[in-house]
């Protein structure tokens, strides 16, 4: 494990002592989860990110999508736990 020195404010620093004493931690433990969830919240977001690239990319190439109105449908059929037949896509339209 590595040391890493950071310097908070006296304000911040107060309301993290604060906070980890709610929370029954210590500053240094509340500062650790804080900064590893920040992380994993940077991750997931790039991530998403990617994931929306490539799903654009894909219609782009291919030109199919499916209409909102019928994944809702089929995503609230799979929700509530009842059988759906997922729907088929089609050809977006031409711009003219």
């Amino acid at each position: 494990m590595s040391t890493t020195t950071i310097r908070l404010p006296d304000a911040l620093k107060n309301r993290v002592a604060a906070a980890a004493k709610r929370a029954g931690t210590t500053a240094h433990g509340f500062i650790l989860e804080a900064i590893a969830e920040k992380a994993e919240l940077a991750e997931r977001r790039t991530e998403f990110d990617t994931v929306a690239e490539q799903r654009y990319a894909r219609i782009v190439e291919t030109g199919e999508t499916i209409p909102w109105e019928k994944m809702r449908s089929y995503l609230e059929d799979r929700i509530a736990g009842r059988t759906a037949r997922r729907p088929a896509p089609r050809k977006l339209a031409k711009p003219r």
